[in-house]
């Protein structure tokens, strides 16, 4: 599994409910730019706001818009080990592909390297999917060290992590110590990690970013693979403002701010989120004009 792949955001109407044709607008939107695949129900997703009936619901619209060949990975992590494997068997009945499952964070400071391990072996035991390892402490505070990550991997059914810590370094020791001779994928979550990610050997990433400008993080992975640093680097540099602000900036809201502004509306935030002020909305149209993604 490699190339890059967008977190997709889930659309909500006025009344907080599933848009689910504005869903499958952005993703026939998104087929034929360069992507992979496509995350449902990730971070970007506000998987958190969204109940198990609606989360299979999600699935079956993304499947069904997205183009022939296209992987279709899912988020299926929840608080318990049994809830998790659950929603994953669930989602593969939607049409998934892969499982993206998050670590446990609730009791964090119970989530030792060898609970997150026995955690993901069941789950990786009763998928019917491949699962991936989601690692993202800024928003569980839990952060799985890459040897718990590399036991995990040893599984059959265990086939890559998913890891935005925005530490290269940890990226490193993830392709270290990935098992040789397995298809298992590390994947950066972190814009910022991206690039420096593939000199290390990542084998793709999946970026808020690329919601917004799609053949742009393409063509960064494309340049580095065919050798060409230097439009690697200068693209790179040019979006990482706009990767910043659609994510540890401003986040959701920021995201589908900044989508409705490319005339690609992704509804708005469910509360507790709130839709993006008029000051940072401002900001963000700065960033975009700046970034080359809006005219001047």
């Amino acid at each position: 599994m490699d190339g890059i792949f967008p977190p997709l955001p889930t659309p909500f109407d006025g009344d907080g409910a599933l848009d689910l044709p504005l869903l499958r607008s952005l993703v026939e939107r998104l087929n034929g730019t360069g992507l992979s695949g496509y995350l449902a129900l990730g971070s970007n997703g506000e998987a958190v706001h969204i109940d198990e009936d609606e989360a299979e619901s999600v699935v079956r619209a993304v499947r069904a818009a997205a183009a022939p060949g296209m992987t279709l990975l899912a988020g299926t992590g929840r608080l318990s080990t049994r809830a998790t494997i659950e929603a994953t068997k669930r989602a593969a009945g939607a049409g998934a592909d892969a499982a993206l499952v998050v670590t446990p964070f609730f009791f964090k400071g119970s989530m030792s390297g060898d609970a997150l391990a026995a955690h993901f072996e069941a789950v990786a035991e009763a998928s019917p999917i491949p699962v991936l390892v989601y690692n993202v402490p800024a928003n569980t505070g839990v952060n799985m060290p890459p040897a718990a990550v590399a036991r995990v991997a040893l599984h059959s059914n265990v086939r890559g992590v998913k890891d935005s810590a925005g530490d290269v370094g940890q990226l490193a020791e993830l392709v270290r110590l990935a098992p040789a001779g397995k298809a298992f994928s590390v994947l950066s979550g972190n814009y910022g990690a991206a690039l420096p990610g593939y000199a290390v050997g990542a084998a793709g990433a999946i970026l808020a970013a690329a919601n917004v400008a799609p053949r742009e993080c393409v063509a960064i992975r494309e340049a580095f693979l065919g050798g060409r640093l230097d439009e690697a680097r200068a693209l790179h540099l040019r979006l990482l403002p706009m990767a910043r602000a659609v994510t540890s900036q401003f986040g959701v809201p920021g995201l589908k701010a900044a989508l409705e502004m490319l005339g690609r509306p992704a509804g708005i935030p469910r509360r507790p989120l709130l839709p993006l002020a008029p000051a940072p909305r401002e900001e963000v149209r700065k960033i975009l004009r700046e970034a080359g993604l809006l005219p001047s």
